[in-house]
């Protein structure tokens, strides 16, 4: 089969919005080419685990690739993703050079080539990621081991707004919390959760492409027992009580469902939000706050924001 590499020359702003529309184009995941990665580990102090090379990175800006399918829909599925990306501006999200490139690949080729740039990385005190075919063995009694297939196009679980959320999770969660995750994505936080002691997690995603990837990285870690994953618009419709929430999603989402929160959060619980750019924290923090929240930390990873609330 022959896949053609779609590559969006943008901003590390708007690479969440961005990644989320090649998600809802029928891309399984996304790669992030950042030239900031080259130092973030270390910055993390989590330590480099894997060798970048400078030539695959842009000079400014990020570079967001998926792969989609050659068909007869290609050149239409393309246009509307063009269309979906300048809409972004509505918003007032910065896109850089927004330019978009194409390219073809063969499947052999790229099923073994991409698997150099995926080893495993350590990204919080407890929590190291894997990817499925490596052989690792934990370096401490009390790390935590969450594997990840990405599959044709996939995402590592170390983009700064994932490593955010893992953070939280592993110091506010406790043994046998119910967790929500809302707009669950890959489902990597729900893994998390359980991972890091949390008896059950109920994910939410309005992507059913999402919902199945929840379902299936929850058997790929062995905690499909625990973990139920719904097609949902947010928390609209949800009735379950919850210990702790967390949500990676953009700023302009999280303030559209923090009352819902609020009200299914039992008392003394947590919310945790990520993927808010630096220009959006205030307008968070405020909306939390009318909703009733107490603002506990607001942590920062290079552009990106988390901020912990509780009830």
């Amino acid at each position: 089969m022959k896949w053609s590499e779609i590559c969006i020359h943008t901003t590390n702003e708007a690479v969440e919005p961005v990644s989320n529309i090649l998600h809802e184009a029928g891309a399984s995941g996304v790669v992030i080419e950042d030239p900031q990665d080259m130092e973030k580990e270390r910055r993390a102090g989590f330590g480099e685990l894997y060798d970048l090379d400078p030539e695959d990175y842009p000079a400014e800006g990020v570079y967001v690739k998926a792969y989609l399918p050659v068909n007869s829909f290609l050149s239409e599925t393309i246009d509307e993703i063009k269309q979906s990306v300048n809409n972004l501006a509505a918003y007032d999200i910065q896109l850089g050079n927004n330019e978009v490139t194409l390219s073809e690949v063969n499947e052999e080729d790229w099923a073994n080539e991409w698997k150099k740039y995926y080893k495993p990385v350590k990204i919080s005190d407890k929590v190291t990621i894997i990817p499925t075919w490596e052989d690792y063995q934990p370096v401490s009694s009390d790390e935590v081991i969450i594997e990840m297939d990405p599959g044709m196009a996939f995402g590592t679980g170390t983009h700064p707004t994932t490593v955010l959320s893992i953070q939280a999770i592993e110091r506010f969660i406790k043994k046998g919390d119910h967790v929500l995750d809302v707009g669950a994505g890959s489902g990597i936080l729900s893994v998390a959760s359980v991972l890091l002691g949390a008896s059950r997690v109920s994910a939410f995603d309005l992507d059913d492409i999402a919902v199945k990837s929840t379902e299936n990285n929850a058997k790929l870690n062995r905690v499909d027992d625990r973990i139920t994953s719904h097609q949902n618009d947010l928390l609209k419709g949800v009735e379950e009580t919850a210990d702790l929430i967390v949500s990676n999603i953009l700023a302009e989402i999280i303030v559209r469902f923090t009352e819902d929160a609020y009200h299914l959060l039992k008392k003394g619980g947590y919310f945790i939000t990520s993927g808010i750019i630096q220009g959006k924290k205030e307008d968070v923090k405020q909306n939390l706050i009318q909703a009733g929240f107490e603002i506990i930390e607001v942590n920062q990873m290079e552009d990106w924001i988390s901020i912990i609330a509780k009830k």
